[in-house]
């Protein structure tokens, strides 16, 4: 299976959460993985804001960050293409959704025509509703 790795499940798994090993056992298994490089950028995000929030030294932080590139060096990034942009600025199904969302959805609707055993691997619940009502499947269950 191919699987679109948004950033709420590549966090939970980085974050060690609960849900992430979960995560990381989809991850291990799956035939492919795509990723928008929205996904890197907001993991590396939310590692600078733990940092300052002083919720993970920085030492954890450059850890994290080298497991995240370690694993991102085999995934196949998507840009932030004209096609994902036009198609993130319509509705979808469950709105209101928010951009990086929308950004998200479209890049997973771009990836799965490339491919007929596809999920998006999500933990968000406004991205998993509106993947679901786009006809895409969603991991975990």
């Amino acid at each position: 299976m191919t699987l679109y790795a948004e950033s709420s499940a590549v966090l939970a798994w980085l974050r060690g959460e609960t849900k992430g090993r979960t995560i990381r056992s989809l991850l291990a298994h799956a035939d492919a993985i795509i990723a928008s490089e929205l996904t890197l950028i907001e993991c590396d995000r939310v590692l600078i804001r733990s940092v300052m929030l002083n919720e993970i030294t920085e030492k954890q932080a450059v850890r994290r960050r080298a497991r995240l590139n370690a694993a991102a060096a085999h995934w196949h990034l998507l840009r932030i293409a004209p096609e994902i942009v036009d198609r993130a600025r319509r509705r979808f199904p469950i709105e209101p959704i928010r951009t990086l969302d929308a950004l998200h959805l479209s890049s997973a609707m771009l990836a799965s025509s490339a491919t007929d055993d596809f999920a998006v691997l999500t933990l968000d619940e406004r991205i998993r509703k509106n993947a679901i009502e786009i006809g895409l499947s969603i991991r975990p269950e």
